[in-house]
């Protein structure tokens, strides 16, 4: 452990430019560029309120707001586990040539979707406000979703990390269960609104949607759900525990799969 923070420590500058780097060629070519960090989940929002208000929000004045907190924890880790799935792979070239703590790269790669992340919840206070949704102490709960969703995110990208030097098609296939999380994750609709939900365990497995019901409940000024809490918490931390042992264990082998 010690030497870890001390290599840590060592190459943190380089960890400021990779997250920067990062940045920049996600928005490249853009005209619009980092602008599209508020446009998008707006936009997004939009479409889905259109879609699914009359269906499954229908009485709900605040519906915009609830798809709004799930689209933007769902899209931060479906965008981070994505980056630091290719993340090794990407800088296959670098790897080769100098020597960098290789856990850098999923660790830069989740940080830059965590920055974008934090700065689209911009949107999300502005919609808060335009639907007058009432701001209570509870709120202050909002930050355990957004740190835990940030750890549970860099474990599952350090472990897809890994997996994706030895197995090419893990990129497909992560896409597919990306699909399955995202409709167990209720982001356009809500649970108890369905007529007959048989299986509801499906929903209490995920701990994504832990995140969201907890994130939800403090924006909407109610107490956080602790079954969710403890168990988003120890999945999290259960994921990047073994995403780290993965890691440091493989990490002297990509070079010959890279």
């Amino acid at each position: 452990m010690p030497t870890a923070l001390k290599n840590f420590s060592k190459f943190r500058y380089l960890l400021y430019e990779l997250i920067k780097k990062d940045i920049k060629l996600k928005y490249r070519s853009s005209i619009l560029g980092v602008l599209w960090t508020l446009l998008e989940p707006l936009l997004t929002m939009i479409v889905l309120t259109i879609v699914f208000s009359g269906l499954l929000g229908k009485g709900d004045d605040n519906f915009p707001v609830y798809i709004l907190c799930g689209r933007l924890l769902y899209s931060f880790f479906s965008t981070g586990t994505k980056t630091a799935l290719k993340s090794i792979r990407k800088n296959s070239s670098t790897i080769k040539k100098v020597y960098v703590p290789k856990y850098m790269y999923p660790l830069a790669s989740t940080f830059s979707s965590y920055m974008i992340f934090l700065i689209s919840l911009i949107v999300l206070v502005g919609v808060a406000i335009y639907e007058k949704v009432t701001i209570t102490p509870a709120i202050l709960g909002a930050i355990f979703p957004l740190i835990m969703v940030f750890f549970l995110t860099l474990g599952v990208g350090l472990i897809l990390s890994v997996l994706d030097v030895f197995f090419r098609d893990l990129e497909y296939l992560w896409t597919v269960v990306l699909m399955l999380i995202m409709y167990t994750c209720a982001i356009f609709y809500k649970v108890e609104s369905l007529k007959s939900v048989t299986n509801e365990w499906i929903f209490k497995i995920n701990p994504l949607y832990s995140l969201i019901v907890n994130f939800r409940n403090a924006i909407f000024g109610r107490p956080l759900d602790m079954y969710h809490f403890w168990y988003a918490l120890a999945f999290s931390a259960a994921v990047m525990l073994f995403g780290s042992f993965l890691f440091y264990k493989k990490q002297d082998r990509f070079i010959l799969y890279i």
